[in-house]
């Protein structure tokens, strides 16, 4: 009887220590989850604001820059086209994100043309909303990339869990799979030729 008793005991504590176990690594790889999805909502957030700050700016420019309509069509049309490339934390894959990135790489690059011309209107550039809109850009600018590196942290903290053994066998089974990084865009690593 007593044999009985241990026995059972053993059982009933070996289950308890692979239930806790089992419950821990499954919690913390949900938990890791949901960072790494807070955490691409707020790189969207950031994002959605320099979209909403655009329309803005395109307005205050054409009226000091009428002629420089193929400029501002090319600002409108890469922001209609970063807007449209839709990326949740549902779907956040390679091609995902790369598509995502081009579109706003593609918006940046419109903005920067924008800030070329703009260098050829003084008047435009003492303007005050011109100026206010332009600090706000760049400090949005500024939370893009520093919202980007955040993700980039919490997006390494949940593949390294999910990576390393034993969740690396759990993960499998509970359908937790590796999350893509924010990656620079090619040529970024190359400083830029200056010739005067």
């Amino acid at each position: 009887m007593k044999k009985t008793l241990i026995i059972v005991g053993i059982i009933v504590l070996v289950v308890v220590i692979f239930y806790s176990f089992f419950k821990n690594t499954y919690n913390t790889m949900v938990q890791n989850g949901e960072q790494v999805d807070a955490q691409w909502a707020q790189v969207e957030n950031v994002y959605q604001r320099r979209a909403d700050l655009i329309p803005n700016l395109v307005n205050t420019v054409k009226g000091f820059a009428a002629q420089e309509k193929d400029v501002l069509t090319g600002v409108v049309e890469a922001r209609a086209k970063a807007t449209s490339v839709n990326l949740n934390a549902d779907n956040l894959t390679e091609a995902n994100m790369q598509a995502f990135q081009q579109a706003q790489d593609g918006l940046s690059g419109a903005l920067s043309r924008l800030m070329v011309v703009v260098e050829r209107y003084p008047e435009l550039k003492s303007n005050q909303n011109f100026l206010e809109l332009q600090a706000q850009l760049e400090g949005t600018e500024n939370r893009i990339s520093v919202e980007r590196m955040k993700f980039n942290e919490t997006t390494r903290t949940y593949n390294t869990y999910i990576k390393s053994f034993p969740q690396n066998m759990l993960a499998g089974m509970f359908g937790f799979s590796q999350k893509p990084y924010f990656e620079a865009v090619q040529g970024a690593d190359k400083a830029p030729e200056v010739n005067f």
